[in-house]
């Protein structure tokens, strides 16, 4: 009787073991193949006319370099004749329409790379501004003669220093005067501030790196004192007022966009510099102006803030206008974007230029004359993605509100030296671009390209499908997009991936153009996921509320929005499995991948945390000073941040959990996910990690990280075996 009972047991076991095995999916090594197919490098070159990169020539000619079935073609162009022709500037010079100058100039373009000087080209091109032994130096550009322009600086007190702890380079951070003959900048203090330390891995002796990274709650903070040099004549003017916090008014670092020095603008003449000082948790804005010949300083007016200040995206959006003593001033005020007019003079509000829904989001032409604005703007425009990019022209006096941009798509902006013409190359994230040329008031006078994607569907690759759920408080929109197989079967269930980035200076989706591949998401929705990127509230280019939603409380990391967005596409798809959901991310993402794995130990199964700055006490000062707050001590001997940070979470771990981070990261040092490990292995928890010898900051495009990423989704999300060391070709890194 116990052997029948042991044998029908048997094999009741081994049937359902069987079912199992039929039911359970197969992933190989061609199904690895196919999904590579569809990574960035690979899908690049099957697209032609993707964009226009102009360089300007005189008489707002300008030139770029487009491929059409695989082959490089350089197209010039003149908007006053609307010719489009294609030409080779290097053997015949494009029928001599170009001047060896404009050829070589062109070919430096073409040229430019990391082996670039590093160093400040002045307005007329005759003199480069750099950096030798903490002091800045000119060379004339026609003879190579160098002239010294300080003398007192010295190590961590030098002058146009670039480093903001997190990221630093040899360049001068410069403005140069219009006229070529004076240069702004500063003398920054790091004399006393905390270091940062990172060992290399190698054979030998290790050589440790170095440098100043002041961190949240540090007494001591970068300081910058600003300075003028004359250089003709070389002289300092001093500026009479305090030192100010290593901080501007758009990002966690004095440099935003390229080598640009932010909040610093000479008056035409050169006789004043504009700038604005911002306080070190970025609640308090002063705008002020300069004499550049004595340095003395004048308060004009303030803006106060109860969270943080900023003053656009991607751009500054103040500008100073001495002809009419007027300056126009962005403003976040009525929970919008808005540009405001100020008297330069007794600092009095004037008049707001902008009203009403939406954003101004990067201010780009002003005219004096005319006294007309033009600038890009997102949100303005019913029924349309509030994501998307417009470009409108105003006067200055608030009238004659103009979209020049009629196209419901996200448009991308190129503006002439002169102001006369733009480049618009609008798309979205399921429609290839179109690139024209339009005059300012919108007039198309050319169509450059239209991207031909023909050869990438040939491969059977689909764009991700726009979606639209609703927030944690059930009310509001959030956007974001959706991957799905390219063979998709609705009979069956998918888990679901959720890559986030959770913001606060940019979201999950990124740019709204179009892209054949964003990240490896389509990739690894052909291995047999529906992979989802929600931009939820937190992040920019929504409201102002929308945006300082989690102000305070960093451990918030749009998770809430995250869960309630994935159940709700689950409600409406029936092929998306809800019960197996997985969520990777890689810096600021990698903070909230291992947070919604500790915070939502029930709802995510498994969890891929890349880079992750767990805690902001760990990661560089003006990031969590600026959306977390000033560091506070508690009553209990703890502080402000503590509830925010990771590792005093790690305790809650249910699923599985692959921590990866690079030994050399310099922009969030490794510590942050040691701390993790080190409290994940107090709790007795069982975690997966990679550490990544010698790698910096942007090692997730690397393809031996991409290929570990989809292993473990494939073995513990799909509950298949991968194919063992499955080799991706080589991919370029990400450099952030």
């Amino acid at each position: 009787m116990r052997t029948r009972t042991f044998v029908g047991i048997l094999g009741i076991a081994l049937a359902s073991s069987l079912a199992y095995s039929q039911q359970t999916p197969v992933v190989t090594a061609a199904d690895y193949a196919r999904a590579e197919k569809f990574l960035r490098d690979n899908v690049l070159p099957l697209v032609s006319g993707m964009g226009v990169q102009p360089t300007w020539l005189s008489g707002d000619r300008f030139g770029y370099r487009t491929t059409v079935g695989g082959q490089s073609q350089f197209i010039l162009v003149d908007p006053a004749r609307a010719t489009r022709i294609q030409c080779s500037p290097e053997t015949d010079r494009c029928g001599g329409a170009l001047d060896p100058r404009e050829v070589s100039r062109l070919q430096r373009q073409a040229q430019r790379g990391p082996g670039a000087r590093a160093e400040s080209l002045s307005p007329d091109g005759k003199r480069a501004a750099f950096i030798r032994n903490y002091n800045l130096w000119v060379r004339e550009v026609s003879t190579g003669r160098e002239t010294q322009l300080t003398t007192d600086g010295q190590k961590d007190f030098g002058y146009a220093t670039d480093n903001a702890g997190w990221i630093k380079s040899d360049g001068p951070v410069v403005v140069w005067s219009a006229d070529s003959r004076k240069i702004a900048t500063f003398q920054q203090d790091e004399r006393a501030v905390g270091e940062m330390y990172l060992v290399n891995i190698k054979v030998g002796h290790p050589q440790l790196q170095a440098w100043k990274y002041p961190l949240p709650g540090d007494s001591i903070i970068a300081t910058i004192q600003r300075v003028v040099i004359n250089v003709d004549t070389p002289r300092v003017i001093r500026f009479q007022m305090p030192p100010d916090a290593h901080r501007s008014t758009l990002c966690d670092h004095v440099i935003c966009r390229g080598t640009e020095w932010a909040d610093v603008e000479w008056y035409p003449d050169a006789s004043h510099v504009a700038f604005v000082s911002t306080s070190r948790d970025h609640k308090h804005e002063v705008f002020r102006v300069a004499d550049a010949g004595t340095g003395t300083v004048r308060d004009v007016f303030r803006e106060d803030v109860a969270t943080q200040y900023e003053s656009g995206n991607g751009t500054v959006n103040w500008r100073v206008l001495p002809a009419t003593n007027e300056v126009i001033w962005f403003s976040e005020r009525d929970d919008w974007g808005q540009l405001y007019l100020y008297d330069l003079t007794t600092g009095q509000l004037k008049s707001k230029i902008t009203s009403g829904e939406g954003n101004v989001a990067q201010l780009r032409r002003v005219d004096e004359t005319s006294r007309t604005i033009w600038f890009v703007g997102n949100g303005k425009e019913r029924g349309r993605d509030p994501y998307f990019r417009q470009f409108y022209k105003i006067r200055i006096d608030g009238t004659g509100l103009t979209l020049l941009t009629p196209e419901d798509a996200d448009h991308e902006i190129a503006l002439a030296p002169s102001g006369q013409y733009f480049v618009d190359t609008y798309s979205k994230p399921d429609t290839p671009p179109v690139t024209v040329l339009r005059d300012l008031d919108g007039k198309t006078i050319v169509t450059l390209e239209t991207a031909d994607v023909s050869r990438l569907r040939a491969t059977g690759w689909k764009p991700p499908m726009p979606i639209t759920v609703k927030a944690r408080d059930g009310k509001t929109d959030l956007y974001g997009l959706l991957y799905l197989p390219t063979n998709l079967d609705r009979g069956k269930k998918y888990p679901i991936v959720n890559h986030i980035y959770p913001g606060p200076q940019t979201g999950s989706v990124g740019g709204r153009g179009f892209s054949p591949a964003r990240g490896d998401a389509q990739a690894l929705a052909e291995l047999g996921f529906v992979v989802v990127e929600i931009d939820g509230m937190g992040t920019p280019w929504r409201s102002k509320s929308f945006h300082d939603a989690y102000y305070g409380k960093m451990g918030d990391n749009t998770l809430p929005d995250q869960v309630a967005g994935m159940k709700e596409l689950a409600q409406h798809y029936p092929w998306i499995d809800i019960n197996r959901a997985g969520i990777y991310g890689h810096s600021g993402g990698g903070f909230a991948a291992a947070d919604a794995m500790f915070r939502y130990p029930d709802f995510f199964k498994v969890g891929i945390s890349e880079a992750g700055n767990h805690d902001q006490r760990e990661y560089e000062d003006d990031w969590g000073e600026r959306y977390q707050g000033l560091l506070a001590r508690t009553p209990d001997a703890s502080d402000s941040y503590a509830p925010e940070a990771n590792q005093l979470l790690a305790k809650n771990l249910k699923g599985k959990l692959l921590l990866a981070h690079g030994t050399m990261d310099d922009n969030v040092p490794p510590y942050n996910t040691l701390l993790v490990v080190n409290e994940l292995i107090k709790a007795n928890k069982d975690f997966d990690l990679i550490l990544l010898p010698n790698r910096t900051h942007g090692f997730g495009n690397e393809a031996y990280m991409v290929r570990r990423r989809w292993d473990y989704f494939v073995k513990y999300l799909l509950g298949a075996e991968p194919p063992r060391e499955y080799e991706i070709g080589r991919l370029r890194p990400n450099t952030r």
